[in-house]
């Protein structure tokens, strides 16, 4: 039997229909939004939409705002979620990078268990949400800042603080520095920042998750800093919610 796994993320809310093995038979993103409860009975009803009743089926929530979601039966963090699929979708082995609106995580896996994890859950930099501050005082998107760093020049942005960070951009700016430099200066400093956290992590082969799991400037930047392979594929950004449905399953195989 299936399970559904729900991720309430700070930005984005993910939610998987997957059988014990990982395949996946449904999956849904919806804005966060203000409330998690909200956006918690908005995946109710588009389950329930698309066949699936949480009343009918295990539930399992993790993310931010796993507590928000009162008919889940079980309620797991997210490492453990994280890590069951990401085991799933790229093998047992390996340390998986996180990015994720608010936080980053490093999970060290060996045997599809966790041996040790390391988390940026202090300051947004290096976090999609400075990437996303600093792609709007350039006024482009995220995959644009991407295209646009492709095509730039290395340009140090020192500081790491986000507010402060933002003022050197906005200082890079009025000194005609051009937007291909700063973008790339930007997402250097963003790689910098998980490679160190992820260094603390060491492993053979690297997974990339989260929201950041389809740039592929980004995975190729810490592909090159980490020295290593940093695999990623589209469903990468629903690991969280994958694993969710993975121990929702394995609850209703236990019924």
């Amino acid at each position: 039997m299936a399970g559904i796994g729900i991720d309430i993320g700070s930005t984005a809310t993910k939610a998987v229909v997957a059988d014990p093995s990982g395949v996946i038979s449904l999956k849904l993103v919806i804005p966060t939004g203000f409330s998690s409860v909200e956006v918690a009975e908005q995946v109710r009803c588009a389950l329930a939409c698309e066949g699936f009743g949480a009343g009918e089926m295990p539930v399992v929530a993790t993310g931010y705002g796993r507590v928000a979601v009162p008919y889940a039966n079980k309620v797991v963090t997210e490492i453990t979620c994280h890590a069951r699929g990401a085991a799933a979708l790229f093998g047992e082995d390996g340390t998986v990078i996180d990015i994720g609106g608010q936080d980053t995580k490093a999970i060290g896996l060996v045997g599809g268990k966790v041996r040790k994890f390391v988390m940026n859950d202090k300051c947004s930099a290096g976090t999609g949400r400075f990437l996303e501050i600093m792609a709007d005082r350039l006024g482009v998107s995220q995959a644009e800042l991407a295209r646009l760093a492709a095509a730039g020049q290395p340009t140090v942005i020192s500081n790491m603080c986000t507010v402060f960070a933002e003022s050197e951009v906005i200082t890079l700016v009025g000194k005609g520095e051009p937007r291909e430099n700063i973008a790339r200066g930007v997402i250097d400093s963003v790689v910098a920042r998980v490679c160190t956290l992820v260094g603390q992590v060491p492993a053979a082969q690297y997974h990339l998750t989260g929201g950041l799991c389809d740039n592929e400037y980004v995975r190729a930047r810490l592909e090159a800093e980490l020295g290593a392979p940093v695999g990623s594929c589209p469903d990468a950004r629903f690991a969280g919610a994958l694993g969710a449905a993975i121990i929702a399953a394995e609850i209703a195989g236990e019924a």
